[in-house]
């Protein structure tokens, strides 16, 4: 996170956010009496925090990547030749 930003200076800011999060990532929370009110951040950290949530929250596709790691970590795998020739590329 850049720093926290009061809201009267984000509002003054807010055009040279974009440039200052692509030099520095992550996101600056603007602040209202000293208190994080909002979070500002680049737009593709916002959709894969967002799909990141989605996943965590899907039952069905944490099942199947818990798996997908328990069979990694057991050796569990298959060449990616293998899957090639198995697909016909």
């Amino acid at each position: 996170m850049i720093k926290d930003i009061p809201i009267t200076e984000a509002r003054h800011e807010l055009t040279t956010l974009p440039e200052r999060l692509a030099k520095e990532p992550g996101a600056v929370a603007v602040t209202r009496r000293g208190k994080p009110v909002l979070a500002v951040m680049r737009w593709e950290l916002y959709e894969a925090i967002t799909e990141t949530l989605e996943i965590m929250g899907d039952e069905d596709l944490m099942a199947a990547l818990r798996q997908g790691i328990k069979e990694a970590t057991e050796g569990k795998t298959v060449s990616w030749e293998a899957v090639k020739e198995e697909l016909g590329l």
